[in-house]
């Protein structure tokens, strides 16, 4: 059978939703969780490596790769075939604003590939979910991350992350505070991700470099649409990114996480990409035509 067919199959058990849940009683029951199998799961990194090896030039494109077991969106799977091709390093991960822990783009790898994980995040009620969750799931029991609550800013960020027991080369930061996200990745130094995943908000488009100002307190502004006065632009992070040493391989399908890699770690099917090939979902264009324009004239930093 063609490489291309098995893997069309291991996505599709990947992908199905078992109705029995592992979660304890105290997880809200509004909380749905698609759950991957980690079998599967480690059955598709193979494929992803063999077709790779068979043939570099008919490349897997990262947007074909995207699924989701606990991430909101399909960011599980794009890490997922990142990492199956770079490969790891010591499976630490960093998640600034990880919510319960339940809904995060670092679960599905702390869960299903053991990884060692920090999650943080300001609000206590979260972190109180998080806690229980991750200590009675049973493949975390033994070694459940370390659940940090605290409000993230320039002053503490460096400091939380070593305090921690996290320093030097990591494996993936993921950032998504709906707020001073650009001014955090500009600010921590104590780690060295290879991978980094961050929330931009693509209601400013492709090329317009902007950020919210810097204040340690800020709070996004919600609409019904999600946080629309929150954030930077992928422009912006595009040159931040550069000033740092990584490159942009692409965004989830409605341009709101982008992912970087290291530039010293480079891979035929994980080339630079343009923000511009990023933008080609409807949803991200109803961003920048109706939903920019109630917020495009409050404070913004051009960067």
């Amino acid at each position: 059978m063609a490489l291309k067919s098995i893997l069309k199959k291991i996505v599709k058990k990947v992908l199905k939703i078992e109705k029995s849940s592992p979660f304890p009683s105290f997880v809200p029951p509004t909380v749905f969780v698609n759950r991957g199998n980690s079998i599967e799961q480690l059955n598709l990194t193979t494929q992803y490596k063999l077709l790779y090896k068979a043939d570099p030039s008919e490349k897997v494109l990262l947007s074909q790769t995207g699924f989701s077991c606990y991430s909101q969106h399909e960011e599980d799977g794009i890490l997922l075939f990142i990492f199956s091709l770079i490969g790891v390093e010591n499976k630490k991960c960093v998640e600034i604003c990880a919510g319960t822990g339940i809904e995060c783009n670092t679960a599905n790898l702390i869960i299903h590939h053991k990884w060692i994980g920090l999650l943080c995040d300001g609000n206590p009620d979260n972190i109180a979910i998080a806690k229980e969750f991750y200590k009675n799931f049973p493949t975390t029991q033994i070694w459940p991350p370390k659940i940090q609550h605290a409000w993230i800013s320039l002053d503490n960020v460096n400091n939380l992350i070593k305090d921690n027991g996290f320093e030097g080369e990591i494996d993936l930061l993921s950032l998504d505070i709906d707020g001073i996200d650009y001014w955090l990745w500009k600010g921590i130094n104590i780690i060295n991700p290879r991978v980094i995943v961050l929330e931009i908000n693509h209601l400013w488009g492709p090329e317009k470099s902007v950020s919210v100002p810097y204040k340690p307190d800020f709070k996004a502004e919600f609409t019904e649409y999600g946080s629309d006065y929150a954030g930077a632009s992928i422009a912006a992070f595009v040159k931040l990114g550069k000033e740092k040493g990584y490159r942009l391989v692409g965004t989830n399908a409605f341009a709101t996480n982008a992912f970087f890699i290291r530039e010293d770690i480079k891979h035929d099917w994980l080339p630079e990409v343009s923000p511009n090939s990023c933008f080609d979902h409807p949803r991200a264009k109803f961003g920048m035509e109706v939903r920019l324009p109630k917020v495009k004239d409050k404070e913004w930093v051009n960067i």
